[in-house]
């Protein structure tokens, strides 16, 4: 495991220098294009005869590292704690409704539009999928992730309550995809459909069980972090939070995405206002910072290198060019639609729902659910799917998503 980190870690870091001497992307969407470029460039070479055993190298590097597992037992703790702790709580909570809206309702709408959508297209593609399977990759797809669309919204002084909304529902919806998947995944290792009450109960216990001890949680890390005045003491409390706080929440059956956003909330805000000197304020903050740029590098460079283990056809192509116009389609009428229909309800700029609409990236969560499927002729559908429309909105939705939000502000101005 030490060599695998370690090989991970320096390609990253390595890729990470190239990026930024030569293509100057942002850094998750640049590392995650040359991973890509490279690992396509060694399939190209292993269909010519000539790759001299990189493309088996490869492939059983990723094997012997489940995709899955580091990143729904590992990375996404600490990615959502950091992507919470500088979210403004008091200006949420002016936009916990229409948050609330597009993480809850408009996910769960998702996921029932691009599940329907896809058990109806893929069979006249040659690649009938059963509907259960098309529902799970409508939860796993619905989730976005708004880690380059921020950078990139944040540098052309786009709207504060823009940005706040995104990073808002992008923070919460994560936590819903996984509940709905882990419902939907229940269902299809049991075989019965639950009732609508036993449905809703598993919904409370996942989702509301994981808000209620992420409270709990927050609340007693700031209590001990405000008992104390040692930044190296204090970071490490934050640190130990995660890690035993997310590892908690799993063996007590609830939502560890939801519980780390919310003891982010507290301990960003009422922890950093109330619990902490400036010298701590400044060590946390780089600390957390620094942790999250790195695991998101990492995470960007494996999502590009995976594609050798993605078995490739004409139809499966087809079905993926199919999946990014269904999941387009569907964050139009379940985001988009609504936003732009109920300006006054939501109080966002004018034609801020074309940036919603088109910054709605997918990222790794969508990859790591898609790897946990149990193996099957399904899975393998599902898993090009989801690389497919994932690797299409980082590059393609991530690099034009600037253009789109300047027409916002422009507008404004």
């Amino acid at each position: 495991m030490l060599d695998i980190a370690a090989i991970c870690l320096v390609v990253t870091a390595l890729l990470a220098y190239v990026n930024h001497r030569v293509l100057r992307w942002p850094a998750t969407i640049g590392v995650m294009a040359i991973a890509l470029l490279i690992s396509l460039t060694i399939v190209g070479l292993h269909a010519l005869g000539v790759d001299h055993g990189l493309k088996a190298y490869e492939s059983s590097l990723l094997q012997s590292l489940d995709f899955s597992e580091v990143l729904m037992q590992g990375m996404l703790s600490f990615l959502l704690f950091a992507g919470a702790l500088h979210v403004d709580l008091g200006t949420l909570k002016r936009y916990r409704g229409q948050i609330a809206l597009l993480a809850v309702v408009a996910t769960c709408a998702s996921t029932v539009l691009v599940g329907f959508a896809m058990w109806v297209l893929l069979p006249m593609l040659g690649l009938p999928v059963p509907l259960m399977d098309c529902l799970l990759f409508g939860a796993l797809i619905s989730p976005t992730d708004p880690i380059s669309v921020m950078g990139i919204l944040k540098s052309i002084g786009a709207p504060k309550s823009l940005e706040l909304v995104i990073a808002g529902e992008s923070l919460f919806n994560d936590g819903v995809g996984v509940v709905l998947f882990t419902l939907l995944l229940g269902v299809a290792a049991s075989g019965t459909i639950p009732t609508v009450g036993e449905a809703g109960w598993l919904l409370a216990q996942e989702a509301g069980g994981g808000l209620l001890f992420g409270a709990v949680l927050g609340w007693a890390t700031y209590a001990l972090l405000k008992s104390i005045d040692q930044y190296q003491v204090e970071v490490l409390l934050t640190l130990a939070a995660v890690m035993g706080g997310y590892a908690l929440a799993t063996h007590l059956h609830v939502s560890g995405p939801l519980a780390m956003v919310v003891a982010g909330l507290i301990v960003g805000n009422s922890g950093r206002a109330r619990a902490m000197s400036d010298t701590t304020r400044r060590y946390t903050d780089m600390f957390w910072e620094l942790l999250d740029e790195i695991l998101n590098a990492v995470l960007f460079v494996l999502i590009g290198m995976e594609v050798v283990v993605i078995d490739w056809s004409p139809s499966l192509v087809a079905a993926i060019v199919t999946a990014i116009g269904v999941t387009l389609v569907a964050r139009l009428l379940t985001v988009g639609l609504p936003v732009g229909a109920l300006s006054g309800l939501f109080r966002l700029p004018a034609g801020s729902w074309r940036v919603l609409t088109w910054g709605g990236l997918r990222g790794g969560i969508s990859v790591a659910l898609a790897f946990s499927l149990a193996r099957g002729d399904g899975r393998d559908t599902v898993l090009g799917l989801t690389y497919g429309v994932v690797v299409f909105s980082v590059l393609v939705q991530g690099l034009t998503v600037g253009r789109v939000a300047r027409t916002v502000c422009e507008g404004r101005a």
